[in-house]
């Protein structure tokens, strides 16, 4: 996303806080106006670019003269001016499980609203809610057909009319129908307008009064950058706007603008849409935003994306087996599997401490997400005696599983090969026992973090660890997560921490 970017220029101009020997006010000076330039080039709003510089100066002029780190002092000054200006004391609306929600999509023509509004479904149907999706825009032509399209692609249910005119009446019956099949999202999508269309304003209120949503969602275009602040109080005087989403921050360089701006109108953000497919929704939070943005990860999204996505009761067996050394292709076709349900792979890799937030191009995201597909045509090609065993396949099975898998034998042996890595990856962390009789890493942490860095960084590939970003990085990234709520018990669920850095949650990439 082009937002990286952004990102990357910020974070080039705090790294010089490290290099530096004496962080005096002239390079403070220096380094804020680098990123008062990035900022200004990813059209953030110049009044909010002022007052983060002088409140991040006005923090160093207080902290100067005592013993304290003034290059973390500053990193988290950027960090904390960054969020404040991308967040809304006003809570979002959080839906609420078993009871009826109906949301109204209202936007500006073309900026991705019936997209969004299926993406908004998709993501909660993923959830296990009951949704639905109605389509009041008769305005613009082909607007149901595209609605039933993208509705039937992700599978729930629609409603709409090719020949009633009237939206009030269409959003009215179709809250009414999906009500009584008790649904628990309601999902209306009305027609895009400008600030300028008086007579789709009344229209749009007037679908408001009708069916009475519990939260009006308004869909921002993030290309036209700092212009959707008065498209946003446009709306906001017209309907009750309680909650925001950002669209098409993968392929503008304004979305600096876009995002500070929505903020400033004091309706949260909500969401943010990066790409076309229906997956490509991530729930926004400003602070967890900014600290991706600057590859600072988030161990807090980090954790919950793999929680949601780990079944609980396999990885006792897999710990266990790890303890051991033991790592069969069943199991990397597991972890392959586990992968997938993650959704966005660069989403998931910003949370990484170190990683940044564009670790993978789109073109290479949508390569690398291919390339574990074809691996697992080839792995269900396999026998289970073959899953189970160590890789060792004779020429005669190896042509077998390609014709099986439809793939060639080139790309079974590299399967293969990145197995053997895998494997020989876990057998070195067994031998170290990480874990020892206690099996908690965390606990070993905290006595001896040389010994246990010692451990881990003979047991971990060379160029594995630089990914993750050395092994400091990957020791604080342990360190965060120690410090976590409710981390012990969820590992206490999972038998054991013993070999944790082995799960394969850092190779899967």
């Amino acid at each position: 996303m082009v937002l990286a970017e952004l990102g990357k220029s910020i974070n080039a101009a705090l790294q010089k806080l490290n290099k530096a020997p004496v962080v005096d006010e002239a390079l403070v000076d220096q380094i804020l106006g680098e990123i008062a330039m990035a900022l200004l080039k990813a059209d953030v709003n110049a009044k909010f670019i002022k007052k983060l510089r002088e409140d991040v100066k006005m923090e160093f002029k207080l902290c100067q003269e005592e013993n304290v780190n003034h290059q973390k002092l500053i990193q988290k000054s950027v960090v904390d001016g960054l969020t404040r200006m991308l967040e809304s004391d006003r809570k979002p609306f959080q839906p609420k499980k078993g009871k009826q929600n109906v949301i109204m999509f209202v936007g500006l023509q073309g900026s991705g609203k019936t997209t969004t509004c299926t993406k908004y479904a998709y993501y909660y149907q993923k959830k296990g809610w009951k949704v639905a999706l109605v389509c009041a825009d008769t305005f613009r032509a082909g607007a149901f057909d595209q609605l039933k399209q993208n509705a039937t692609k992700v599978r729930v249910p629609f409603y709409g009319s090719y020949t009633e005119a009237d939206p009030v009446q269409i959003a009215q019956e179709g809250v009414n129908v999906f009500k009584k099949e008790a649904f628990e999202i309601i999902i209306v999508d009305t027609s895009g307008r400008h600030k300028q269309e008086n007579d789709l304003f009344e229209e749009m209120k007037q679908v408001e009064a009708a069916v009475k949503p519990d939260d009006i969602v308004f869909v921002m275009d993030s290309s036209i950058g700092q212009a959707c602040f008065d498209q946003a109080l446009a709306f906001k005087k017209a309907v009750n706007v309680g909650s925001v989403i950002i669209t098409k921050l993968d392929g503008h360089a304004k979305g600096g603008g876009a995002l500070s701006a929505v903020a400033a109108t004091e309706s949260p953000i909500v969401f943010i849409g990066e790409g076309e497919h229906f997956d490509d929704l991530e729930s926004f939070e400003a602070s967890s935003f900014v600290r991706r943005l600057l590859g600072l990860g988030d161990i807090n999204k980090l954790f919950q994306s793999v929680k949601d996505v780990v079944n609980m009761r396999d990885q006792p067996q897999l710990i266990q087996k790890l303890k051991e050394g033991k790592f069969s292709i069943r199991d990397l076709q597991t972890q392959f599997n586990s992968v997938l349900k993650l959704g966005s792979l660069n989403q998931f890799m910003s949370a990484i401490p170190g990683m940044g937030s564009s670790v993978l191009s789109k073109g290479n995201e949508k390569e690398s997400i291919k390339r574990i597909q074809r691996f697992l045509c080839i792995m269900n090609s396999m026998t289970s005696e073959e899953l189970d065993g160590e890789g060792n396949l004779n020429f005669c099975r190896i042509v077998r599983i390609a014709k099986g898998s439809g793939t060639s034998i080139e790309e079974v042996h590299i399967l293969l090969d990145e197995h053997k890595k895998l494997s020989k990856v876990v057998g070195n962390l067994a031998k170290t026992n990480l874990g020892g009789k206690r099996g908690n890493e965390f606990d070993q942490l905290k006595r001896n973090p040389q010994q246990m860095m010692q451990k881990m960084k003979g047991a971990i590939d060379p160029s594995m660890l630089s990914k993750l970003g050395g092994m400091e990085n990957v020791m604080n990234m342990m360190k965060q997560m120690g410090q976590m709520d409710g981390i012990q018990d969820l590992m206490k669920q999972m038998g054991g921490m013993g070999g944790m850095p082995g799960t394969g949650k850092g190779k899967r990439r």
